[in-house]
């Protein structure tokens, strides 16, 4: 059964396209625990574009759950995290101009630097994971430079048509038995929706999905507290009939 862990991004999203001080995500943090969030996941980006370092160091101080900290392979934010010392690290690969993280990360072309990153976080006891996508190289690559988590980067399935959505779910499954296989542990998250997260919540071996645009959305019409519930309700019983054939 796969915990949740709620990225409050767009909270922040709301908040900083009027600079001011709501919504206030460290508050709606509270509200999603509420609704039973197993943790909760910020991506503080080189920009600023969302989340400000008062958000995380707000969060760090109050939530009663797991802070899940995203962020770029760079020395300023590994500084930021250094100090902060959220419950996990994940690296992601951030551009500026990009509305949101279009991939995974590079692991196998930087494999230096972030084994360096890495390396820097367990001296603080902060466990690190690689946002990468479901590919057996990249895979083997996070193992190698040290890495004990990996999330998978579940946007291709998220956008796939329903031709394709078969197939890109078949990689996302064989990439958790790669994982497995190497000692790694495996979350996953990013375009995941109500209508389409059951069957990755059904693979078994995935141990927390994060999950943010959606239920922020849905938190509109119905509440957070609500939406964080319906969104548990479907990771932890999952239909158990086939969902793409035999």
């Amino acid at each position: 059964m796969a915990s949740l862990g709620i990225n409050i991004d767009h909270i922040a999203n709301v908040r900083e396209a009027r600079k001011t001080n709501e919504p206030d995500p460290v508050l709606l943090a509270f509200l999603a625990e509420l609704g039973g969030a197993d943790g909760i996941t910020i991506h503080l980006r080189e920009d600023r574009r969302h989340i400000q370092e008062r958000d995380l160091r707000l969060l760090r101080e109050t939530i009663g759950t797991r802070l899940n900290l995203e962020m770029a392979s760079s020395q300023e934010m590994l500084n930021i995290a250094l100090v902060s010392k959220p419950d996990m690290v994940t690296l992601v690969p951030e551009k500026r101009e990009e509305i949101t993280t279009e991939g995974g990360l590079q692991v196998s072309e930087n494999k230096t630097s972030i084994k360096n990153i890495i390396e820097k976080l367990k001296l603080r006891k902060i466990p690190t994971s690689l946002f990468i996508d479901p590919d057996a190289s990249q895979i083997e690559a996070a193992a190698e430079v040290g890495a004990k988590w990996i999330e998978l980067h579940t946007g291709s399935y998220a956008e796939a048509s329903w031709v394709n959505q078969k197939l890109e779910f078949s990689k996302i499954k064989e990439s958790v038995l790669k994982a497995k296989s190497l000692g790694l542990r495996v979350n996953a998250g990013h375009g995941l929706t109500y209508q389409n997260v059951e069957p990755i919540a059904n693979i078994v071996g995935i141990e927390e999905l994060n999950i943010g645009h959606t239920i922020i959305s849905r938190a509109l019409a119905i509440g957070l507290k609500n939406a964080v519930r319906e969104m548990k309700r479907l990771i932890n019983n999952p239909r158990k009939e086939p969902f793409f054939g035999s």
